[in-house]
Parts: C-alpha cells; sequence; structure tokens
C-alpha cells in the first residue's frame, strides 16, 4: 500500500570548504569553485498527503512567506512534472518544518529543504523521477538544490551546478552565527569582490585534504566583502581564527573551524563567547535521506 506521510525527513546543512570566484558570465552569474560539505546539523520536514491537490505549509517560518517558500515552489514544480508525465496531478502535500538553521547564513538551510522536499514527494507520489531528474528540476530555483539531492561531498563548479564526487574530511566543526542575516546579492554585487581568483583542479583540493590539513585549503573570496559590510562577521572570522583556520561559508554569514575529534570542539564551544549562537556538528558523507540508493538496493534483489 502506498505510504501517505513521511516524518522526520532531514534537511542537512552544507559547509563551502573552500569558495572561489574565477569569473563572471554574460548574463551576470559569477562562475565558481567549491567544494560542498554536508554535516549532521540541520531542518527536519514532515510530510503528510491530502485528500486535494494543494501544496500548504502548516506552520509559519517568520519571514518568509508561504508562496515564497523554495519547499512550497519546488513541490508545484515537481507537481506540474508529474501532472506532464501521468496526465493527471497528484494528491496535494501538507508540509510541517521544524526550522534550526538561520536565513542569511551561508549552511544553504532553504536550498536543503526544498531538495528533502522534492526527494519525499517524489517517494510518496511514486513520480519516479531519477536523483539527476530532480536536479534539474530543482536548479532554477537555486543553485544549490542540486548538491544536497547529489547527496555526498562534491567538488562544485559553474554556478554550483556542476558536481563531481570527492573525499571530504572526517572530522568536527564548531560553527559561530553572528547574528546576523547576510542577503546573497549584496555580497555578488560589491565592486571590490575577487572575480579572478585562479581556477583548482579536484587534485589540487584532495592532496590538500591528504596532507593532514582538515579544512585549510583555499579561501572564500566572499568573506572580505562580507566582513566589511557586516562587522558581526569579522568579529566571529577573528575569534574562532585564534583556534585554527577559521572561515566564513557560502556567502556568509556562518563561521566554520574544523577540529580532528568531538572533544577538541568542545573545548572551543565551551569557549565561545554568549553573545553568538555556536555549536558543533560532524561532517556526513552521504545526505542521511536517500531514496535513491534505498529503490535501486530493492530493485535489484
Amino acid at each position: 500500500m502506498p505510504l501517505r506521510s513521511l516524518h522526520d525527513c532531514p534537511a542537512p546543512a552544507k559547509l563551502n570548504l573552500f569558495l572561489h570566484v574565477v569569473g563572471r558570465r554574460a548574463d551576470g552569474y559569477h562562475l565558481l569553485q567549491s567544494v560542498f560539505q554536508l554535516i549532521d546539523r540541520g531542518d527536519t520536514l514532515h510530510f503528510d498527503l491530502r485528500d486535494d491537490h494543494e501544496i500548504v505549509r502548516t506552520n509559519e517560518v517568520p519571514g518568509v512567506p508561504q508562496e515564497q517558500d523554495l519547499i512550497v515552489r519546488a513541490l508545484r514544480l515537481l507537481q506540474a512534472e508529474y501532472e506532464r508525465r501521468y496526465r493527471e496531478l497528484p494528491p496535494g502535500i501538507n508540509v510541517a518544518i521544524e526550522k534550526i538553521l538561520p536565513m542569511g547564513g551561508g549552511l544553504g538551510g532553504g536550498s536543503s529543504d526544498a531538495a528533502t522536499a522534492l526527494m519525499a514527494a517524489n517517494h510518496l507520489w511514486q513520480a519516479g523521477l531519477s536523483r539527476e531528474e530532480l536536479m534539474t528540476l530543482g536548479l532554477p530555483l537555486g543553485a544549490d538544490i542540486p548538491f544536497f539531492l547529489f547527496g555526498q561531498t562534491a567538488f562544485a563548479e559553474g554556478i554550483g551546478e556542476a558536481l563531481q564526487a570527492v573525499p571530504g574530511p572526517d572530522c568536527w566543526y564548531v560553527v559561530i552565527e553572528p547574528g546576523v542575516a547576510v542577503p546573497t546579492p549584496a555580497i555578488f554585487s560589491a565592486q571590490d569582490l575577487t572575480r579572478d581568483t585562479k581556477p583548482v583542479r579536484i587534485a589540487d583540493f584532495s592532496r590538500g585534504t591528504n596532507s593532514g590539513s582538515l579544512v585549510g585549503f583555499g579561501k572564500n573570496d566572499l568573506q572580505d566583502v562580507a566582513m566589511r559590510l557586516f562587522p558581526p562577521v569579522a568579529e566571529a572570522v577573528e575569534w574562532l581564527s585564534s583556534h585554527g583556520d577559521a572561515r566564513m561559508t557560502g556567502s556568509g554569514a556562518c563561521v566554520f573551524c574544523a577540529f580532528p575529534d568531538e572533544d577538541a570542539a568542545d573545548r572551543v564551544l565551551a569557549q565561545v563567547p554568549k553573545k553568538w549562537t555556536a555549536w558543533k556538528a560532524k561532517s556526513l558523507d552521504k545526505h542521511p535521506l536517500d531514496f535513491f540508493d534505498k529503490e535501486i538496493a530493492l530493485a535489484n534483489q
């Protein structure tokens, strides 16, 4: 009997272990290189099929009206694709979200939520889209969505959608939320943003991680601009840098530092000034919600 509910679906955060801006396309989009790392902290989503065809977010998310929510927009795209393929609409879905990731933090929270929604609905509706098809479907909504559907540590190029799996560091992170939301357009439109970093190769990153350095490869080209525009980010980078190679993730505002084990992370976490929200997280090799692998395994039995 088909499922009607999926509860406690994880939407993990990501960290950009480095982020280089290597150019700009004619349409204004910036060309990037980065390594995306999943971590074991994130939002949690719950899905229940409805008896009509409506997509409804059942709880409020401060600052995000339902019509603008990437979850709702992603589910409507998948619903339209289902109708195109099968000439009928699938059932509607109620979505509830337990939101803990900050907005404007560079952790990919909204994109991760949307990716989890696409995976869950594809499973509940038995829509039959492959991982690659969902990645293509989600890309117009946000360049990070394909990564969360890709579901493993990835070297990213283009606008962030060209992904190749790479081994990432096995470590713990301390992450500081400086208490500001950094709007991505403000960073990418800055005149002093570095836009011509020399491209690197996957082998360059892999050599860095194999040398015993946890994250120390490269830099975040967006960090200097964010620190200038948002002093709390600069303050968090400065404080955490006294404990290791601290850097900002994504376009900000969260700042992280890697540690070899949980005890080392705990020692630093205990010292973080109380004015900031701070937490620890473990690196993840794979997305914890991966219906694709499970369905392949069932098909091979």
